[in-house]
């Protein structure tokens, strides 16, 4: 009979979020808060403990490096609940700053220019950035000038809108400008 090999059982996830509690805290003394704490200051460890046992809670270490740690009786499902909400919360407000991209060649014509431009405002009005680039293929990079003049043009177009983050720069075949949106008033 055939033995298999698996990878066996997967450990068990370790969550960002880990605090020590109870029996887990072994430092002398602690500073004990809460909100159903009479007395919150310094305690030994095994009175903190004693006194998160006689409310059926749990003593729970928040900031460890502080001296003395600072320890909180709750309880620690609750705890973790409304951590992991606050993470969430801060995690919904960070921005995310999405860049979209437009590209041009040296010789693009008015039509394709004013497509493009429309584009542009509606990204930015949309809290976008707008990395505009002029494509140069095979013999088009003797337009250099042109390129530079067309991105200028575009960055005047969107004054009202954006502002230049970075002037138009040549990185081997294309030169690129970047226009960040302005802020809303």
């Amino acid at each position: 009979m055939a033995v298999k090999r698996g990878r066996g059982p997967r450990p068990k996830r370790e969550d960002k979020l880990s605090f020590r509690t109870n029996e887990q805290i072994r430092v002398p003394e602690v500073r004990v808060v809460g909100e159903n704490v009479e007395n919150p200051g310094v305690y030994p460890t095994r009175e903190a403990l004693r006194m998160a046992d006689a409310m059926e809670l749990d003593l729970v270490e928040i900031s460890p490096k502080a001296a003395p740690p600072v320890c909180r009786i709750t309880d620690y499902q609750k705890f973790l609940y409304q951590q992991k909400k606050k993470q969430k919360e801060l995690k919904a407000k960070a921005t995310k700053i999405v860049v979209k991209e437009i590209r041009f060649g040296p010789n693009t014509d008015d039509h394709d220019y004013n497509f493009k431009l429309k584009h542009a405002e509606k990204f930015l009005q949309d809290g976008a950035k707008v990395k505009a680039f002029v494509f140069f293929k095979g013999r088009s990079i003797l337009f250099k000038e042109k390129g530079e003049i067309l991105l200028l043009r575009f960055a005047q177009d969107l004054e009202e809108l954006g502002a230049v983050e970075q002037m138009p720069k040549l990185e081997g075949k294309r030169m690129t400008m970047f226009i960040s949106p302005k802020k809303k008033k």
